[in-house]
């Protein structure tokens, strides 16, 4: 046995030195659980601030939109080996336990998009979006919020209607589509005349392009409510038209033939101008449109300047082929520019400036040539309708000064 003695305050020492470190060692852990506790939190708050596009059928809550743009899909199809969506670029799809197709995307740009989900190599609609003639097809469309921006969205001001009119083309042999922007009060002025605006959309798109992707009548709305624009008419034809027996092409992209401006000279300004109370003179008659639409404005009112004063392109229609000489443009319209301005009141060209330069370059020979023309860049979009929603509101307040 030793006779060592045992010291006995070393002993509690060796006993505080050891409870402390393990209470250290608990508050160093409990530290981590809270902050990691606070990060899945914050997590969830992320994930949680996503919201139903606005673009969702009712009662649908998927796709959702957050606050980076990004965009959460969710697509039931429990038998699919496959699943993708096509926004802009193909997401590949994960297939959960319950059958469910999910994926989120990369930060989407502002603005309305047209997508696809594609089911084992088939593209199809999703049940949970609304549907919207584009690509030459009913297609699936989101709208992504611009933030600080109202213009074409409902505000509380006077609102106007869009009406469906039927009408039968003795040029076509068809019944056709069209229709019309009246603004607030239409109904009620019955004595009041208006100027009208012809509004037409791009290739593989169809009469239903402006009212409801170009939020046409929103626009208008408060852009007349802000005394920016004038009140007046505005009709959203298809830019389709062809004779019994004559072919252009296929499907809804085909490149127009001459007969559609037949149909506007001779049908559809005078229909429109017998059934609606208008202002029939060319100073209160403008044309506009996007893409496909603008070369459609441009072929139909530089061949009929005396029923036109107002011409937009948006997007296209600025068009000047290598070679070609301005004066000599559409049978020499514009060979002697001062009687040309005099004429034409307003020509407005415009493109987002992601498109590329050739707008711009084109508006600038105009010019060069006498010919004066007003030039718009809508920052940051690409070939989309973000760029003509813009456009639109940039050339209506030009119009009928």
């Amino acid at each position: 046995m030793s006779n060592k003695l045992i010291n006995t305050s070393e002993i509690g020492l060796n006993v505080n030195r050891r409870s402390s470190c393990h209470f250290t060692i608990m508050i160093f852990f409990w530290f981590m659980m809270a902050n990691f506790m606070n990060l899945s939190s914050l997590n969830a708050q992320t994930f949680d601030d996503s919201k139903p596009a606005s673009t969702n059928v009712p009662g649908a809550e998927y796709p959702k939109i957050d606050s980076q743009s990004r965009v959460i899909f969710r697509f039931k199809a429990p038998e699919a080996q496959k699943v993708q969506i096509d926004l802009g670029k193909k997401y590949d799809m994960v297939k959960n336990t319950d059958g469910f197709w999910e994926v989120t995307t990369d930060p989407i740009v502002v603005g309305f998009h047209y997508y696809s989900v594609i089911v084992d190599g088939y593209f199809a609609v999703d049940p949970s979006s609304q549907t919207f003639y584009g690509m030459s097809r009913n297609a699936s469309g989101i709208e992504i919020p611009e933030k600080g921006v109202g213009y074409y969205l409902p505000k509380d001001v006077p609102h106007g209607q869009i009406r469906r009119m039927n009408y039968y083309s003795n040029i076509t042999k068809t019944w056709r589509v069209a229709y019309i922007y009246t603004p607030a009060g239409y109904d009620a002025k019955t004595k009041e005349k208006y100027p009208v605006l012809y509004l037409y959309h791009g290739g593989g798109e169809d009469e239903t392009g402006w009212p409801n992707q170009g939020k046409t009548d929103f626009i208008m709305d408060n852009l007349i409510a802000e005394g920016k624009a004038k009140q007046m008419l505005i009709v959203m034809d298809k830019g389709y038209a062809t004779k019994p027996g004559e072919v252009t092409g296929t499907g809804q992209g085909r490149t127009p033939s001459t007969t559609l401006e037949e149909v506007v000279i001779d049908e559809l300004i005078p229909l429109i101008d017998s059934n609606f109370r208008t202002f029939s003179d060319r100073k209160n008659r403008a044309m506009a449109g996007l893409s496909m639409g603008g070369g459609i404005t441009m072929r139909i009112t530089m061949n009929n300047l005396d029923k036109f004063a107002y011409i937009g392109g948006f997007s296209g229609g600025s068009r000047i082929n290598a070679g070609e000489e301005i004066n000599t443009m559409y049978k020499g319209v514009m060979a002697d520019p001062k009687v040309f301005n005099e004429k034409v009141k307003v020509l407005f060209f415009s493109t987002g400036s992601v498109e590329g330069p050739r707008v711009k370059e084109s508006s600038e020979k105009f010019k060069i040539a006498g010919i004066n023309n007003i030039y718009y860049e809508s920052p940051g979009t690409a070939h989309e309708w973000l760029t003509w929603r813009r456009s639109l509101h940039e050339f209506a307040p030009l119009l009928f000064k």
